[in-house]
């Protein structure tokens, strides 16, 4: 008789008489300290909340009447105008800055460099009060050809050279002087962003655009831009809630149609301005969130692409 080579048998490695091993029961890992902490959290969340409720400082029947007024729907009109207005000026100043500031000219360098050191360096509130008073310097705002008073008596020529002109103070308005400062302000920073985002594009790209006959103007407009779009939007979505909330700067000038001058106004009239202040945030609040729901939606267009392709990635993956 012989064994089976397909069932070989196994010599038992327990010593004689040793009982089998019991089966390991697993414990999972408890965090008593996340208990804890979500425990004081909720505590501490409660107590705000009853603090909001009971308080009577906060006014909320005074704060609901008031908030709503017609005044302060127009101040949030002229928020939002100055937000959409001072980014759109920002959005394309940004961009002609950012060109020339890598652009192989000295010139255009230089210039660009000194814009954008400027004006980020100013806080925005000390330019809001400075255009305000730009009337000081100039009683008239004329356009045509410079220098025609050294010029023009030189050449024997009578009168000026200027083709219209505007009285400073008429068009230095609180609305003017308010969307300037804070769309050149953020001309110096959004060419920061553009610049970053044009720089993240890979230069091959360029190189073989140009290669098949494309000029500079058409390689950043069908290439490099549209690639970069992807990094600009993210912060770009950042600035424009920063500039929704600088807005409330343009009280300083004073542009008395502003959303934070006429709940400020209403407070300090009735003698209730905390309530006021407390509306204010919540305007704020309402409207950053409706742009942060615009920005999502945007980012998400701007990344389809990659979305599509990480998707094709994970069908060819194993499982």
């Amino acid at each position: 008789m012989t064994a089976s080579p397909d069932s070989p048998r196994q010599p038992d490695p327990r010593p004689p008489g040793q009982s089998p091993p019991e089966p390991i029961r697993a414990v999972p890992v408890r965090y008593p300290g996340r208990w804890v902490a979500a425990a004081v959290i909720l505590v501490l969340a409660a107590m705000f909340v009853h603090m909001l409720v009971t308080n009577d400082a906060f006014q909320w029947g005074f704060m609901l009447d008031n908030m709503f007024l017609p005044p302060v729907l127009i101040g949030v009109r002229t928020t939002l105008i100055l937000t959409v207005l001072s980014m759109l000026i920002g959005i394309v100043l940004g961009i002609a800055v950012a060109v020339m500031r890598l652009s192989t000219n000295p010139v255009l360098s230089s210039v660009a460099w000194l814009y954008t050191w400027f004006f980020r360096a100013v806080p925005r509130l000390v330019l809001a009060v400075l255009f305000g008073n730009l009337g000081i310097l100039y009683a008239q705002i004329e356009f045509g050809l410079p220098f025609d008073n050294y010029w023009m008596p030189l050449l024997g020529l009578d009168g000026d050279a200027r083709i219209f002109s505007v009285d400073a103070r008429t068009f230095l308005s609180g609305f003017m002087a308010g969307l300037l400062a804070l769309a050149l302000s953020e001309g110096a920073y959004m060419a920061e962003i553009v610049r970053a985002g044009l720089q993240s594009v890979d230069k091959g790209q360029t190189e073989a655009a140009q290669a098949l006959g494309m000029n500079r103007s058409k390689v950043l407009r069908r290439i490099t831009l549209p690639q970069a779009l992807r990094v600009i939007v993210p912060p770009t979505g950042n600035e424009t809630v920063a500039m929704l909330k600088d807005t409330a700067l343009v009280a300083f000038v004073p542009v008395t149609s502003e959303l934070f001058f006429q709940l400020s106004a209403i407070g300090a009239r009735t003698f209730q301005l905390f309530p006021m202040l407390v509306a204010a945030c919540l305007w704020y609040l309402a409207i950053t969130s409706l742009f942060m729901i615009g920005q999502y939606f945007l980012e998400r267009t701007f990344t389809k692409g990659d979305r599509k392709t990480q998707a094709g990635l994970n069908v060819l993956q194993p499982k």
